[in-house]
């Protein structure tokens, strides 16, 4: 459906409606003014759509309550760090959902197992930065490398120069907490081929989404 269709499916009453059911449920800021609207969107490319309304969520549950609400008043959901994107990546006609502002945090750093942990809206340097105290850095490297976050370099797959020898984000990335539209949480990551077998045989939309992805891998290794 495109964005101009988005908007006009969504009624004025809706919108107040899940307004008011964000702000009962959300621990962070929920802005749905226009100036708010306004502010994002844009990103860095020359796309410009105005957003539904905006979420500033402080913890995951706050991430969990919108989009249970976005799911049930049927409006669509956007992800979103600082806006670096290139292609339109970070506006659409949708609840935006802002990690920059406090879910920005490096949780911890393994320097045995060269791991991190961190949230969605940690901006590059900061994780590069942590990681060098112990010898290590993040390979990929964008040019945005001082604003843009990890979210929205495993949505875009970001790399950079040394991505030739370090690889691109998804070389980078072990494992993902994340949540589906329809609310489903789950981890996903590197699954050996039993553990596959075993979620595909438990049944239920996590099999369905594991299955249908193996099925796509598939395809386009043939």
């Amino acid at each position: 459906m495109k964005a101009a269709d988005v908007s006009r499916a969504i009624s004025r009453g809706s919108v107040r409606e899940l307004a008011h059911r964000l702000q009962s449920s959300v621990e962070g800021e929920v802005l749905f003014d226009d100036a708010s609207r306004a502010l994002y969107t844009h990103d860095l490319s020359i796309y410009r759509h105005v957003p539904v309304g905006v979420v500033i969520p402080r913890h995951k549950d706050d991430v969990v309550a919108t989009v249970d609400a976005c799911h049930e008043h049927d409006v669509p959901i956007l992800g979103r760090g600082c806006g670096t994107s290139l292609s339109g990546q970070a506006c659409n006609v949708a609840v935006v959902i802002d990690f920059s502002k406090y879910m920005n945090r490096v949780l911890d750093i393994d320097p045995h197992s060269r791991t991190a942990r961190v949230e969605p809206g940690v901006i590059l340097d900061d994780l590069r930065n942590a990681a060098e105290q112990h010898g290590l850095t993040f390979a990929p490297d964008p040019a945005t490398h001082e604003y843009c976050t990890l979210g929205g370099m495993i949505g875009n797959n970001s790399c950079g120069a040394h991505s030739v020898m370090g690889g691109k984000t998804v070389d980078n990335t072990c494992e993902l907490e994340i949540i589906t539209y329809g609310g489903e949480r789950l981890r996903v990551g590197e699954t050996a081929q039993d553990a596959f077998a075993q979620i595909v045989r438990a049944g239920g939309r996590k099999s369905e989404i594991y299955a249908k992805l193996k099925a796509l891998i598939d395809a386009v290794s043939e």
